[in-house]
């Protein structure tokens, strides 16, 4: 159901427990902070690869989810390609939605 996992990202966003960007999330992950990693699934190679590598080093769970607009819109933001959600209840709940 995209609508409540999208609806989920917002109430993130607005809780401040949704950060975008290649690098803010990256910092976030080094920091330890993500519990999940959205990518759009019309990410850039370059920024795909980038996110991977730390993804992959921090074993941390990611998903392929929408496109960058409408992540992007959601966020109140433009032109984001990669979410990283810190709180871990909204992770399992967006995470449990999307993949329903």
């Amino acid at each position: 159901m995209r609508s409540k996992a999208m609806s989920l990202m917002g109430f993130a966003k607005k809780s401040g427990n949704l950060v975008s960007g290649v690098n803010t999330c990256t910092f976030a992950i080094k920091k330890g902070k993500v519990k999940l990693v959205i990518l759009a699934e019309d990410i850039s190679a370059g920024s795909e690869k980038k996110m991977m590598k730390e993804i992959r080093k921090a074993e941390i769970p990611y998903i392929k989810y929408s496109t960058i607009d409408e992540l992007s819109h959601i966020a109140g933001e433009s032109g984001r390609s990669v979410f990283a959600v810190l709180d871990e209840n909204f992770a399992r709940s967006i995470l449990g939605e999307i993949e329903s």
